[in-house]
């Protein structure tokens, strides 16, 4: 559905966008992610036709962005992360509205502006201004827009941005929905959504592509580069020194004390597995071991991994 090879974005004095390539397969729901300024956005503008490329190309269901931009926009519906809608009219008439910009016949828009408020839970609301709703209703009306002339894709830049953790829940599941009869291509920083969504993930940083994969994947390259749990009765000031002398060892955060008991937090060097060296450490000093397990890795690890390991 989506085919980027190669593609550079310049501005004045800077690179925001270095020479990426990846593929969005017809059916997938791929998370678009990165720390700010990796050039996530620059991406999508120049994906959905706002801003042009300075190199490379792009095509959507097979439709070049640049050569033949009218077809290729025409199977998208974006959802940028602001979303810009016209406060003084009703939702089913900007809708309406919005159907006829998209070039949706006559005949199909009462469907089409029907479906998509039954998709977004907002046929409540068809007669309200859109200037009274709720930040969550208005992300819908978004969403509602992006779909209104039924896109084979779906480009979401951070649709749950400033709702709560309810509607944040909506969205995630309006996007399983979804994604049962849309490719979705969505940008987020909320990654545990991710890993409930995504089939796929991109992660950028810096303007380049840093990994492409299911979050799976990206997670069992981890699994051996665990943050540790210890509890151990000793010195708080005196064992985090210890642990951090450990080789491979890169942090240690004192989370805190009980009776004596100190509870720390370690994050090892990727590839590392220090539970043999610590329990050595604690036997050597004579500190009672009461707590020792590695935590499960999660994509924000991932994440934190790829986009700091060279900063």
């Amino acid at each position: 559905m989506i085919r980027v090879q190669n593609l550079t974005k310049r501005y004045v004095g800077r690179t925001a966008v270095d020479r990426i390539s990846f593929e969005v397969g017809r059916g997938e729901i791929v998370g678009f992610l990165g720390p700010n300024g990796a050039g996530k956005t620059t991406t999508i503008r120049v994906l959905t036709g706002y801003l042009p490329a300075s190199s490379g190309t792009a095509s959507i269901a097979g439709f070049g962005v640049f050569t033949q931009s009218l077809e290729a926009r025409r199977r998208v519906g974006y959802m940028p992360e602001n979303v810009p809608l016209y406060d003084d009219m009703r939702v089913k008439e900007y809708l309406r509205f919005r159907a006829r910009v998209k070039g949706v016949p006559r005949s199909e828009i009462r469907n089409s502006v029907g479906e998509a408020m039954e998709l977004c839970g907002l046929n409540e609301m068809r007669g309200k201004i859109i200037g009274n709703l709720s930040k969550g209703f208005r992300q819908r009306v978004g969403l509602a827009d992006a779909l209104v002339h039924k896109p084979d894709l779906l480009i979401l830049d951070e649709p749950t941005n400033g709702l709560d953790p309810n509607q944040i829940r909506r969205v995630r599941e309006l996007v399983k929905q979804l994604g049962l009869t849309h490719t979705i291509l969505i940008s987020t920083h909320i990654l545990t959504e991710v890993e409930l969504t995504c089939d796929r993930v991109v992660i950028l940083d810096r303007g380049k592509v840093r990994a492409q994969d299911t979050p799976a994947n990206l997670i069992d390259r981890l699994r051996t580069a665990a943050n540790l749990n210890v509890e151990l009765q000793a010195v708080a000031t005196r064992a985090a020194d210890k642990l951090k002398a450990l080789p491979g060892v890169r942090k240690v955060v004192r989370e805190h004390e009980e009776d004596g008991w100190a509870r720390f937090t370690v994050r090892a060097e990727s590839g590392a597995d220090l539970r043999s060296e610590i329990a050595s450490l604690a036997a050597a000093e004579g500190w009672p071991l009461r707590e020792l397990h590695a935590l499960r890795p999660s994509l924000e690890d991932v994440f934190v991994e790829l986009t700091q390991s060279e900063r």
